[in-house]
């Protein structure tokens, strides 16, 4: 583990294991290749989180690409999350550009060309997929807290990349269990290392879940000195505090109208009124009319 500009890099232990058996069997610059263009996959995503102020703790190299570990600024909107994601496989496709122009000019060999074209447009697909913490995983997120409470968003998500993380660690075993093969051991690897991510990510939702509502405030302050439209939940009284703001949506600010059974309004709580009661236990709604 190395740290570069207050970022921890670090190394899979396989991909540890394929650079020395590289080394080994003359394939060295090829991995290198992929290496550096991992490397700059993954500097876009630190540039693009710098950016908005987010904290990058450490980057983990694979040997299909890597995986950035970020601090989430409070409050902050989820549409910097998918800048963030999108960061990195721009840089695939400027490389892969990039490769494809020197090659068609002359000014590269046209094996290495094609094979950095390849390269980067297999991490790009690799990292599109729907698994979080990859960057298609993050996408989904993103997609997905459009239409659906960020609670709800959580649990798709970490659900999500635990099946698709499963079909990848399938998809490794196939040919052994067709006998028409050996275990792909990278792409085994791989897909117990993202279905074990997935495990842990949805195992810490309800931090997650408690983190989203304890920096909700410095959002909700700055949405409400400049104006902003407040997104209605309608439950009745006896309607638990904790389900209430499982309601939330991440991007908008919500006024929870407490209704009686006949449709008559018996009071309009502000998102930091459920907050406050979420946190101080499990109660229903009425009670914070009192």
């Amino acid at each position: 583990m190395i740290n570069i500009g207050g970022i921890r890099w670090s190394l899979h232990p396989l991909l540890a294991v394929l650079m020395l058996l590289s080394i080994m069997t003359g394939y060295i610059g090829e991995l290198l290749t992929l290496f550096v263009l991992v490397f700059v996959h993954e500097l876009g995503h630190a540039a693009a989180a710098n950016g908005f102020g987010w904290k990058v703790l450490e980057i983990k190299l694979l040997p299909f690409g890597g995986v950035a570990e970020l601090e989430e600024k409070p409050g902050a909107p989820s549409y910097e999350e998918a800048v963030i994601a999108l960061a990195g496989p721009l840089q695939n496709l400027w490389m892969a550009g990039a490769a494809w122009a020197l090659g068609a000019a002359g000014l590269m060999n046209p094996q290495w060309s094609d094979y950095l074209i390849h390269a980067n447009l297999l991490l790009l697909a690799f990292n599109m997929l729907p698994i979080y913490p990859l960057d298609g995983g993050r996408l989904l997120r993103y997609i997905c807290g459009m239409q659906l409470n960020y609670y709800a968003t959580l649990r798709f998500s970490a659900w999500t990349g635990m099946i698709f993380s499963v079909l990848m660690i399938v998809f490794a075993l196939l040919p052994q269990l067709e006998h028409s093969g050996g275990i792909q051991a990278n792409l085994l690897a791989v897909g117990l290392f993202l279905f074990a991510a997935n495990f842990t990510y949805r195992k810490q939702i309800p931090f997650l879940f408690m983190r989203f509502l304890m920096t909700r405030e410095r959002g909700s302050r700055s949405k409400i000195r400049a104006g902003s439209r407040a997104r209605p939940i309608v439950v009745t009284g006896l309607h638990p505090v904790w389900t209430t703001a499982r309601l939330f949506l991440r991007d908008h600010y919500h006024l929870v109208y407490v209704m009686e059974d006949r449709g008559r309004i018996v009071g309009v709580l502000p998102e930091q009124r459920v907050v406050e009661g979420y946190l101080s236990g499990d109660r229903a709604v009425s009670d914070l009319l009192r």
